[in-house]
């Protein structure tokens, strides 16, 4: 099941629409509310990317309580009081709950490709290219999702020891990891495209000064240049702003 991203923003017609846009902020508010019923674990075995963002299918009206194994049952009583629904059975087509797991690295197998660490949505692995990985079992989640990037099948998901639930502060800080991770991404994304903007500007500086090219040639390659920018700047104009959307959360 491929995660889907729920809308979480004003739509135009909304902000210029007072009982709309109030209709918009009332479901904001129960996702929010929604969301801090939720595990944090950020499996995606619900459908969707997250926890917030079935939060907010939830709050919608867009998708049904029953979707959160990590949860289980409590979780859909939770929710179910929350939104005054009657609890239902966890869907079985989402996976079925299981004790607590965390992650844990064959590191003897570890080539240090980097994609688990892509992968964890709160920063429980750590390592370099070429390098290798650990899991910080504190941080982990059980999401499973290191797992299918991992081209050497050397990650492995173990019950903790002792075994113990996953707690409500469990939760929370995983939340916190999870926004942490967020604004360390948004930041990367940031400086790589401040670098990949001021090396084109300084390509264009070039390519004006340069007198042994023909026309054509000066606005041919000056083009691919501007295409590139563009580029850039569109993937800002598509990219959400992830940091705001944790402040919120």
């Amino acid at each position: 099941m491929s995660p889907t991203a729920f809308p979480a923003a004003i739509t135009d017609a909304q902000a210029s629409d007072p009982a709309a846009r109030q209709s918009a902020q009332e479901v904001a508010a129960r996702a929010r509310a929604i969301d801090a019923l939720l595990p944090q674990t950020q499996c995606r075995q619900c459908g969707f990317a997250g926890c917030l963002p079935y939060a907010q299918a939830i709050a919608a009206g867009a998708a049904p309580i029953n979707r959160c194994p990590p949860g289980g049952s409590d979780g859909i009583a939770a929710l179910a009081h929350f939104s005054g629904q009657a609890p239902i059975a966890l869907d079985p087509d989402c996976g079925t709950p299981r004790p607590l797991h965390v992650a844990r690295i064959d590191e003897s197998r570890c080539i240090g490709c980097t994609l688990c660490i892509q992968a964890c949505p709160v920063d429980a692995i750590v390592g370099g290219s070429k390098r290798m990985h650990t899991v910080l079992a504190a941080d982990c989640t059980g999401c499973d999702l290191c797992l299918p990037p991992c081209p050497m099948d050397c990650i492995e998901m173990i019950p903790v020891q002792p075994m113990r639930a996953w707690t409500r502060a469990d939760a929370d800080r995983a939340r916190t990891l999870m926004h942490l991770r967020q604004a360390r991404v948004a930041r990367e994304r940031q400086d790589n495209e401040a670098r990949l903007t001021s090396k084109a500007l300084h390509k264009l500086d070039e390519l004006r000064a340069r007198k042994d090219l023909a026309p054509e040639e000066l606005v041919r390659r000056q083009q691919i240049v501007e295409r590139a920018l563009a580029r850039v700047a569109q993937r800002r104009a598509d990219t959400p702003d992830t940091a705001a959307l944790g402040e919120h959360a």
